[in-house]
């Protein structure tokens, strides 16, 4: 079989990506451009702030995966790009940019899902992974214990009724004073701390989530105690959000009687959930997870999840526009 030549843009947050991926599974290049140090001034993510900031690196970053891969732009044989979820601005010049090229080189486009994406960035990792296994995607925006039948078949057994797990990690930090991004600063603090506050944790009759309450339940508690002790603060949040994502996890692999279970999504390079889940290897489960890099947003990912689908022959013409809500199973 013929080597195939993904070429991956992401460009759905704040994070210019571009990558060149081998057979969906062998990473040449991965370049990430990151404004964080620009939106860290302002608390959070400025969309019309990273649309400009995209448009500025786009090319840069495209022209850098190819020369880092070692391979010509003719060599490139598909163009996958983030299509959504995300921010639609951002969206918008991944896209725009992956229609032209397509369309110039006469090269397959291939919309990819941000969320396939991360999950597809376990194969990256792990070359042993194949369909079906348990994944459970923990991110900003998401929160979702899905199915993977096949490389492009996906059941959602549960999702967050409220906020993401990684929206929760987001407003916590925020609260208590560790500004942006939450989610790296409350685990780095949560190992300085103890769990010993007392926090609510939600349960549901089914596999769905609910953070609000626990993150409410925090801010209040620093609101009326200042001088509460930051770091047991963030390692009982920490302990019983994680807790609650492995009940859920564990019900639905004894559901569907499945020992593979992996961890997709910016939030599955926490230190303290990945090393909670991996406890359950005890257990006879197999976990898998990315690398730090491949769970934040980038560009490899998204060329990984746009060679299966390429190989199912799911392609897209030039009317292909971006998609800010665009679901899991859209």
């Amino acid at each position: 079989m013929k080597d195939i030549y993904a070429l991956g843009i992401e460009s759905s947050c704040d994070e210019t990506s571009a990558a060149i991926v081998k057979n969906g599974r062998e990473v040449l290049s991965n370049v990430i451009h990151s404004q964080i140090d620009i939106h860290e001034q302002f608390g959070g993510v400025v969309p019309e702030i990273a649309s400009r900031n995209h448009v500025d690196a786009i090319s840069k970053v495209v022209q850098e995966s190819i020369k880092k891969a070692g391979i010509t732009m003719e060599q490139i044989d598909i163009i996958s790009c983030t299509y959504g979820p995300g921010l639609v601005g951002a969206l918008l010049v991944g896209v725009s940019y992956a229609k032209g090229l397509s369309y110039a080189l006469n090269k397959p486009l291939i919309p990819t899902n941000h969320i396939h994406g991360h999950i597809a960035a376990n194969y990256i990792s792990h070359k042993e992974l194949e369909p079906p296994f348990l994944c459970l995607v923990i991110s900003g925006g998401h929160t979702h214990l899905v199915h993977i039948k096949t490389y492009t078949e996906f059941e959602i057994l549960g999702k967050t009724r409220d906020d993401a797990v990684g929206e929760a990690f987001d407003k916590v930090a925020r609260v208590i004073g560790l500004g942006y991004p939450g989610g790296p600063k409350v685990d780095k603090l949560a190992k300085e701390g103890s769990p010993n506050i007392e926090l609510p944790k939600t349960k549901f009759d089914n596999l769905d989530f609910s953070f609000s309450g626990i993150k409410t339940a925090v801010i209040n508690l620093h609101h009326k105690n200042p001088e509460i002790n930051k770091a047991d603060l963030c390692s009982s949040f920490e302990k019983v959000v994680t807790e609650e994502l492995i009940d859920n996890t564990l019900k639905a692999a004894k559901i569907l009687n499945i020992n593979k279970i992996a961890l997709a999504g910016g939030v599955s390079s926490n230190s303290y959930i990945r090393n909670e889940f991996l406890k359950l290897q005890d257990e006879g489960y197999k976990i898998y997870y990315p690398e730090p890099v491949l769970c934040t947003d980038n560009a490899a990912m998204i060329a990984s999840s746009g060679y299966y689908q390429y190989l199912q022959g799911k392609t897209a013409d030039l009317t292909l526009n971006a998609v800010p809500n665009l679901k899991i199973n859209d």
